[in-house]
């Protein structure tokens, strides 16, 4: 799997607090959550890239995945 972007977002704090609710209601975290709207946003869009990954399966990424390192 190629490894995940990374980016600060600065939001509205309502705006986090909303996105925290819905994620905590649908056993996501936040992080995801915004994934899954971002996601959602393209495919309704019509703009999912060919090349995009599935969403990564809940819970903590295997040992090595994802383990800080940023290429930015």
């Amino acid at each position: 799997m190629s490894e995940r972007k990374k980016m600060l977002l600065r939001l509205d704090p309502a705006v986090h607090d909303a996105i925290a609710k819905w994620a905590a209601d649908e056993l996501r975290s936040t992080n995801a959550q915004v994934e899954v709207i971002l996601r959602n946003a393209l495919k309704d869009a019509g703009r999912t890239p060919k090349r995009m990954g599935p969403m990564r399966s809940p819970g903590r990424p295997p040992a090595g995945e994802d383990a800080g390192t940023a290429t930015d």
